[in-house]
């Protein structure tokens, strides 16, 4: 490559707060020791592939926006020039980790064996790249949605040769992932769900999706590969309703297939308010069922219905999010990946630097607000104070009881409870101390 995309763009470093007027991370500086951990550890930023490099800046109702040296995706050509600025590009930002499909490394071939050749070309390339610069592969993944292909579902597909393309495209995509010492391999199921019910056996669909999903666990096992096998989320879009609605019901699904002790979750922030959730429920839901694995960094517009993958902006939510993460122990193959794009009016080099650089001290804020909070405690004493109730021996007991043991003691006792303050205003102005 002759010439980079991201050329004259210095390194981001830390600079602090006390230069007002110069280019740099204000709140992450990867050193910082935060409860006895390095901030690029406890965090473990990502960059998403797909929307950093393979997006084009087209939308439902226009094309491509973004002039990139690696356009048209069409050749392995421009798959080399792609992967060329994409490690220049974690380099200026010191990304720790990347992520990415299949389809991002290089460009669909039409067929199984010539995606499997080009994708072990590029995987080889790209390990030398990660060598390099140092970058580590957070996870890999299948893209089983964007080609025609797939628009009736990869596993939950009625064609059971469109089962058999699913199954060995995967296959191809965890060993890239395991030969380039991935720490993850995640299945979003994009057209893992239907489009009306009258042409839908749903039954069928979602056993097969759980023997799907069981082969991937076999197979893990039998390559030997020791990362975490991750489910994401979403309710809606592209399919009118997906299988993966959302947190809770992934762990019922996990459940009723024998994989809850296998697989954990991914989740995104755009996915759970789609979902109707806050991004801080579905990690709650997660996290109590000891099944969180990962994070997609992004935020959804509160005012738009569909998925706008933005960058990351707001730091009360994101506290909130890194609370509940650092509360149950914090990542360990996981980490944050900014599965965020650039808007499509945002054409410039400078623009995709500039973007991750803000998330980075978005998270990195929201990350040391929330350990303060852990610290200070003061939300899980109110907690504790709340449920002390059940602490006491008659409470406990109670649980091991019959309705009608009960009753008697609620007549012989008359209880008669009176309601207590949930201090929601209280606890909303304790977060906003730290925030």
């Amino acid at each position: 490559m002759t010439h980079s995309f991201f050329d004259g763009i210095a390194p981001v470093k830390f600079v602090g707060n006390e230069i007002s007027d110069a280019s740099g991370f204000r709140h992450y500086d990867p050193n910082e020791l935060v409860m006895g951990k390095r901030l690029e550890d406890q965090l473990r930023f990502a960059v998403a592939y797909w929307h950093s490099f393979a997006w084009e800046g087209g939308d439902p109702f226009g094309g491509p926006t973004l002039e990139r040296p690696w356009h048209p995706q069409d050749s392995m050509e421009n798959a080399w020039i792609k992967a060329d600025n994409a490690f220049d590009m974690f380099s200026i930002l010191g990304q720790p980790y990347f992520c990415w499909h299949d389809v991002d490394l290089r460009p669909d071939q039409g067929n199984f064996k010539d995606n499997l050749a080009t994708l072990d070309k590029i995987t080889d390339y790209v390990g030398e790249k990660m060598e390099s610069v140092g970058t580590k592969l957070l996870w890999g993944t299948a893209n089983m949605f964007s080609h025609r292909r797939w628009m009736s579902g990869a596993s939950t597909n009625p064609d059971p040769d469109m089962f058999a393309f699913a199954a060995a495209t995967v296959k191809s995509c965890l060993d890239a992932t395991h030969k380039l010492n991935g720490e993850n391999y995640v299945l979003w199921g994009g057209r893992e769900g239907y489009e009306t019910l009258l042409n839908t056996d749903l039954g069928i669909e979602l056993d097969h999706m759980g023997r799907f999903l069981n082969m991937v666990v076999e197979y893990k096992h039998k390559i030997g590969f020791k990362g975490s096998i991750l489910v994401e989320p979403k309710p809606q879009e592209p399919s009118k309703h997906q299988y993966d609605y959302d947190a809770a019901t992934c762990i019922g699904f996990l459940r009723k297939y024998g994989l809850e002790n296998e697989v954990k979750l991914n989740l995104e922030q755009g996915h759970a308010i789609l979902a109707g959730h806050s991004f801080e429920h579905e990690i709650a839901v997660a996290t109590a069922e000891n099944m969180l694995g990962s994070i997609d960094m992004n935020r959804n517009d509160y005012q738009s219905g569909w998925d706008t993958d933005q960058f990351p902006n707001n730091v009360p939510e994101v506290a909130m999010a890194y609370y509940h993460i650092i509360k149950a122990g914090g990542f360990t193959t996981g980490g944050t990946n900014f599965d965020a794009k650039l808007r499509r009016q945002s054409l410039d080099a400078q623009d995709l630097i500039d973007a991750h650089s803000g998330a980075m001290d978005i998270c990195a804020r929201g990350l040391k607000a929330a350990a303060a909070m852990i610290q200070d405690g003061g939300l899980e004493n109110a907690i504790t104070k709340r449920y002390a109730g059940w602490q006491t021996v008659e409470a406990i007991s109670m649980l091991d009881s019959d309705l009608g043991a009960i009753c008697d003691r609620v007549l012989t006792k008359d209880i008669n409870p009176t309601p207590l303050s949930g201090r929601q205003e209280v606890l909303e102005n304790y977060v906003n101390q730290f925030v």
